[in-house]
């Protein structure tokens, strides 16, 4: 970090105490932007806004549970850059759910979205609420509770809201539709996300999991390799774990484990994806159901780590922090190749050193993840045009946009002198094309 950005960094950590995620998420890209600096001075002072966000919205969310008592809950909606177009980014509902948390995310979304090469600016929501073990109709109530405040600061050219973590396909209805009553407005591009009947998109439930299938392809490829024969862990066991084991079984690897936050199973013959869809998606149950289901040595492990399993490439697909430095020596310790980041920021900064410094091929999140978001913005194009597209047609897009994300993040990494270091890459490109539309646009 030169000195420059090491004065910003202060202020950064200064103006916002106590938000270690996103002192985090600052300090990741930083420390990539030397050469950068160094090459255009210019820069620095749009480093200071960019780390501003335009707006911080927080509110409070109060419903009624199945009880009759009334539950209050926190809202949120960080508006953090909209130099290339309106903000884009999930909302997460979860009771980790805190303004540096979604700080960190609305920043990582920049450049994640800068990165798709489509017209989109960074944001991110969520609330505290807890969707597990509530009702429907308790979801709905919170749901609707939630867009009541949240609908006067989205819209198409606006802030677009997605679904993030606790927040699916059931999620986005009851949001749309509370948004559709008070507006009186059928906005469909107001919400990505949506079931296909009213709106969405064909890919969009796979797309952040198929997305980061298709970068770690193409670091393979690059390499003359490919998924056939290879073993691969993926943690989670949600939405992008799933998409992310189905995409990888398509292109001939084996995933043999996955988890949730009550463990882990192995199934060395590969996950039955019919049974963790109905494990997950329908019974909303523990792992522990899926060993019962398959059988045929299935195992369960509820100490330890996931990525203590011998594996040619792991994909965290779950959240923030959850691979460690004992984690990452544990995998190039058993020969991991490649690591990707299927969820944001999922991997620590010393387990990223671990795994550099052994060689381990890395791709980062706002990278590798960046398929939901451009996927997002593909049903946008949808919504605007009032047309539908085909799931081949869709599915062949997200290949393309991932595979140019992996090129601008190797070609950067090469023209910063940083060859193979596809962090630098994707810090440094999605960060250049933002400083510079800031730039134009002048000091607002």
């Amino acid at each position: 970090m030169t000195d420059s950005l090491k004065d910003v960094y202060d202020v950064v950590i200064r103006r916002n105490p106590g938000e270690p995620e996103f002192h985090q998420a600052v300090q990741e890209v930083f420390d990539s932007l030397a050469p950068v600096m160094r090459k255009h001075p210019e820069y620095v002072d749009v480093m200071t806004r960019m780390c501003e966000p335009e707006r911080q919205i927080i509110f409070r969310v109060p419903w009624t549970d199945d009880n009759g008592k009334v539950q209050i809950n926190r809202g949120f909606r960080v508006e953090f850059n909209s130099a290339l177009g309106p903000y884009k980014g999930g909302l997460r509902f979860h009771p980790s759910v805190n303004l540096s948390i979604v700080k960190f995310l609305g920043f990582e979304q920049i450049f994640k979205n800068s990165l798709t090469g489509l017209p989109i600016g960074g944001g991110k929501g969520g609330s505290d609420f807890d969707p597990k073990g509530r009702s429907d109709l308790e979801i709905m109530r919170f749901c609707q509770s939630f867009m009541t405040e949240l609908y006067r600061h989205i819209g198409e050219y606006t802030d677009v809201p997605a679904g993030d973590i606790g927040v699916g396909g059931r999620e986005i209805g009851y949001l749309f539709g509370q948004y559709k009553r008070i507006t009186n407005r059928y906005e469909s591009g107001v919400l990505t996300g949506k079931g296909l009947a009213w709106g969405g998109s064909q890919v969009r439930p796979e797309a952040t999991g198929y997305g980061a299938v298709f970068f770690v392809d193409n670091m393979l490829k690059a390499k003359g390799e490919s998924f056939e024969g290879k073993k691969v862990l993926v943690s989670g066991s949600g939405n992008v774990a799933t998409y992310a084991i189905e995409k990888v079984h398509q292109l001939g690897g084996t995933v043999i484990g996955c988890s949730d936050s009550s463990g882990y199973v192995i199934d060395e013959k590969g996950i039955d994806l019919d049974i963790l869809k109905e494990v997950k998606e329908v019974r909303r149950a523990r792992l522990s159901e899926y060993v019962d289901l398959r059988g045929n040595g299935t195992k369960l492990g509820t100490d330890g780590s996931l990525w203590n399993v011998p594996a040619d490439i792991a994909l965290p697909c779950a959240t923030q922090n959850e691979l460690n430095e004992d984690d990452a020596e544990a995998l190039v310790k058993n020969g991991c190749q490649i690591v990707g980041e299927g969820a944001n920021m999922p991997t620590t900064p010393e387990a990223i050193k671990v795994l550099q410094g052994a060689g381990v091929g890395f791709a980062p999140g706002k990278a590798a993840n960046a398929g939901g978001v451009a996927t997002s913005a593909l049903e946008m194009q949808q919504n605007a045009s009032r047309d539908s597209w085909s799931f081949e047609y869709t599915e062949e897009r997200l290949s393309d946009i991932m595979s140019s994300v992996h090129d601008q993040c190797v070609q950067t990494a090469e023209e910063y002198n940083e060859p193979g270091n596809l962090i630098a890459g994707a810090n440094i490109a999605g960060f250049v094309k933002v400083a510079d539309a800031m730039l134009a646009l002048g000091v607002i």
